[in-house]
């Protein structure tokens, strides 16, 4: 097994710089840094959690709490927020977040992490007062959309500028000739999805166009795909007065691809279809589909480091990133590849 020593002699560097990368310290230049995070790559180095832990008094954990670990965006950025957290000798619990049991979750989690990640949950306010006395930092990837100004004040998160994005995919829409579109999103006002919601609302408003109702999915596919599946099978025509419809997840936009093609509804020809983050799947549905490219492994870095700076007791400001627009054939039939990259990270 690698040694700390080893590490620093391969990078270049004295131990005290490889510590101090590894504990995520502002101490060191950038070049340097990336060269002891190769050295640890390379040789596999992994901190002695015991020792590390006895000495600071830390448990080298941290919690990320998820929605539903069925969504591929989800795992995404999972994956790219517990890569970054080996790096610098992090473990990451997963527990699924449910409003109703924020009292167990505190319980579960006393003394046992030393950050908490969310993924657009809205913590209550007592449960905020709580992390916050026992000195453990919470972070959000993705915007939280529940809290008032003060709270969102005190946690910081990373997502992406949704409106001039949203904005894209409206005016494509419209150009298109979908005048009358709808957004499917899921039941409240507790989810990051309403960020995206807000999005829409103010990017048709911008495009001068009012929108045509809201549906709930719940997020899922087998839901997207009975909501919207019902309303084109019944037998009033009138439920259905729109031509367009924008998703607030892909899982949800591939639902309603196959509630179009159970009842018969051409895509994009009598119904065009777009979602909001880009999976891997999107881009092999049939037909492929039209989304705002969501940048979730740069998401999923930029947050844990954003949390382990705040456990270093550094103060970190929102990060927003940029989404763009990918055109594919759910929307556009003559452009079956995107108009930009075709990636998925």
């Amino acid at each position: 097994m690698a040694t700390r020593q080893e590490v620093a002699d391969r990078a270049g560097v004295s131990v005290a710089v490889v510590s101090y990368v590894i504990n995520n310290r502002k101490l060191v230049k950038e070049e340097t840094r990336h060269k002891v995070l190769d050295a640890i790559r390379e040789l596999g180095y992994r901190p002695n959690q015991t020792a590390r832990s006895l000495k600071t008094k830390k448990s080298q954990q941290i919690a990320v709490l998820i929605h539903y670990i069925g969504n591929p965006f989800e795992a995404g950025l999972l994956l790219s927020i517990e890569a970054t957290a080996k790096l610098h000798g992090y473990f990451v619990f997963v527990q699924t977040y449910e409003p109703d049991r924020e009292e167990e979750l505190r319980s579960l989690l006393m003394g046992r992490v030393d950050g908490v990640l969310l993924l657009g949950q809205s913590f209550s306010q007592e449960t905020l007062e709580y992390f916050s006395s026992l000195e453990v930092p919470v972070v959000s990837a993705m915007q939280p959309t529940a809290w008032d100004g003060a709270k969102i004040a005190n946690v910081p998160y990373v997502d992406i500028e949704w409106l001039p994005a949203m904005r894209s995919l409206v005016a494509h829409l419209r150009q298109q000739g979908h005048e009358r579109i709808t957004f499917m999103t899921t039941g409240g006002q507790n989810l990051h999805y309403a960020v995206r919601y807000k999005a829409f609302r103010d990017a048709m408003r911008l495009e001068g166009l009012d929108i045509s109702g809201v549906l709930d999915g719940s997020g899922r596919f087998e839901q997207a795909q009975a909501m919207l599946g019902g309303l084109l099978g019944g037998d009033d025509g009138a439920a259905v007065d729109f031509t367009a419809i924008v998703c607030a997840n892909d899982l949800m936009a591939a639902g309603c691809l196959a509630a179009c093609r159970e009842q018969g509804v051409r895509v994009p020809q009598d119904m065009a279809v777009a979602g909001c983050e880009n999976i891997l799947m999107s881009s092999q549905l049939s037909p492929p589909l039209t989304v705002i490219h969501y940048p979730r492994q740069v998401a999923g870095e930029v947050a844990m480091n954003m949390l382990l700076d705040r456990m270093n007791g550094l103060k970190t400001e929102p990060v927003r990133l940029s989404g763009s627009l990918i055109v594919r054939a759910s929307t556009r039939p003559d452009k079956p590849k995107g108009l930009l990259t075709e990636g998925s990270s």
